[in-house]
């Protein structure tokens, strides 16, 4: 239970983005295409979260997934969504803007 508690509230083992970058995972940005368009990480796919299910095909399930939004909770859904439909390598990297400083 603790380590569910400690999953939950982000006090899990801490998450090396830039190695997984250097690994080869790909950057997905759930923002709108606006959003993207206005700011997002170099390299990175847009898929906005309202059409994820519809784009999965888009997305190789054998790859590390970093999801990224504007503040992390629509990044949260769609790692969520991307679990649930047999992704298995699938990280929530929060903010685009933290998550560009953390690679």
């Amino acid at each position: 239970m603790l380590e569910s508690l400690k999953k939950l509230f982000g006090f899990g083992p801490k998450v090396n983005y830039a190695e997984l970058v250097q690994q080869g995972a790909v950057i997905l940005d759930v923002r709108s295409k606006g959003e993207y368009q206005s700011g997002h990480i170099k390299g990175s796919i847009n898929i906005s979260v309202d059409t994820l299910n519809n784009n999965l095909s888009k997305l190789k399930k054998d790859k590390t997934i970093i999801t990224c939004c504007a503040s992390g909770m629509r990044s949260a859904a769609a790692k969520n969504i991307l679990k649930s439909n047999g992704f298995n390598e699938v990280h929530n990297g929060g903010s685009w803007i933290s998550l560009q400083n953390k690679i």
